[in-house]
């Protein structure tokens, strides 16, 4: 059997490629063990045994390391896509610390998986909002929009004011707070006063 690996990798078997082969062949014989029709094909056809035996070595190669990175990936990606979720203030902090933990074999993974679901209640206390500026932009198109009740609209005009008063908005968000104020001292709705409805008085 050595041989015969040795001769189909032309010489130059290297010792991965051989322990990938003989892992492929136990698994192949550990198939037949669970299969009895298959076991006995194969144990009565070396090539059947060599092909399944290939078969595992791919499989084991070039799919199982696919998988993992693919598994790896999307778990590690787990804490930004919370934050993303959750429009927490600090999520680009938290997105450079899991590319950041790549580098330290995800190390730093915990810590930020931790942070993604923490309550920023400092930065409330500091900026006056614990929400990133994407929600209120987000929210800002909604109000254009007319999907928010209009205690939505109070809510997100108050968050702003409390922000504007801690500090200096973005040029965006202070549009946004503007616009909700004229819409607040010009309202569409408004009835027209009752002296503008009276007809004139006629001359007696």
């Amino acid at each position: 059997m050595v041989t015969n690996l040795w001769r189909r990798c032309g010489g130059r078997t290297t010792a991965s490629v051989l322990a990938a082969k003989w892992f492929g062949l136990a698994g192949a014989a550990a198939l037949g063990l669970m299969v009895p029709e298959f076991a006995q094909a194969a144990f009565l056809s070396g090539d059947m045994l060599d092909a399944a035996a290939d078969v595992v070595a791919i499989i084991v190669l070039i799919v199982v390391p696919v998988v993992v990175l693919v598994v790896f990936w999307i778990v590690h990606i787990l804490p930004e896509k919370i934050a993303e979720k959750r429009h927490h203030p600090q999520k680009d902090a938290i997105n450079t610390l899991c590319v950041l933990s790549l580098f330290f074999g995800g190390i730093l993974w915990p810590l930020a998986w931790l942070w993604a679901y923490s309550r920023p209640v400092a930065y409330r206390m500091a900026y006056g909002t614990d929400k990133h500026d994407d929600y209120f932009v987000e929210r800002g198109k909604e109000a254009r929009q007319g999907e928010l009740l209009q205690a939505e609209i109070e809510h997100l005009r108050s968050e702003l004011d409390a922000m504007a008063e801690r500090g200096r908005l973005p040029p965006n968000l202070e549009t946004l707070r503007r616009d909700l104020h004229a819409e607040v001292a010009t309202p569409k709705d408004a009835p027209a006063p009752k002296d503008a409805l009276a007809p004139p008085p006629k001359d007696a």
